[in-house]
């Protein structure tokens, strides 16, 4: 790694380097050395960036996160009506597990959600894409507790959905799981109130 990169493109290589690290060794056994020795540089060049291991394993939670939410948010953007968003949305999160699926692994896998700060980050991420999905859910008269618990729930189907094709290693479409996902909440909530739009 040239001793020349700008401090900002220098950090951004430490997390792309560190995510790898992480997701195959976990938190506990990996060290400070090991994203050194990975990244090609001295570990005080690691401390110059990152004050601890911890410090870098939340910034690298949250740069996953905003990645990802932001590529929710675009994908939602794009698309014209409430069900064709949902379906966007979803497309673009099982994209996400398809193309990082070690990026995925450490947001939601189980070593983030044994440490309270880990897990913390982890919901902040579900919170915010529910807080996206919860004004997509138009049924008349659905008070706004209730439309926030069915975005949950659809964000929880979502994340089984992933579970499931990560543990099992299969071969699927994104596209593919978020149709059927999307069509699977779609039909589950218009069984909610016969007026959903």
């Amino acid at each position: 790694m040239s001793s020349r990169l700008p401090a900002a493109r220098r950090k951004e290589q430490l997390l792309d380097v560190a995510l790898q690290v992480f997701a195959e060794h976990g938190f506990h056994l990996t060290s400070m050395n090991d994203v050194a020795d990975a990244a090609g540089v001295t570990k005080p060049v690691l401390y110059q960036h990152f004050s601890s291991k911890r410090s870098l394993y939340l910034e690298l939670l949250r740069s996953v996160g905003d990645r990802l939410m932001s590529e929710i948010r675009t994908a939602t953007e794009q698309a014209p009506v409430p069900r064709e968003q949902v379906e966007a949305g979803l497309r673009a999160y099982f994209r996400f597990v398809a193309d990082q699926p070690h990026a995925y692994r450490l947001m939601f896998g189980g070593g983030t959600r044994r440490d309270a700060e880990f897990a913390e980050e982890a919901s902040r991420v579900e919170r915010a894409i529910a807080g996206a999905v919860a004004p997509l859910i138009r049924i008349e008269g659905l008070p706004a507790h209730e439309r926030l618990l069915f975005a949950h729930g659809i964000v929880g189907l979502a994340e089984g959905t992933t579970r499931h094709w990560l543990t099992n290693d299969e071969d699927l479409d994104p596209g593919d799981v978020a149709t059927l996902v999307a069509d699977l909440a779609w039909r589950g909530l218009r069984g909610v109130r016969s007026d959903m739009a």
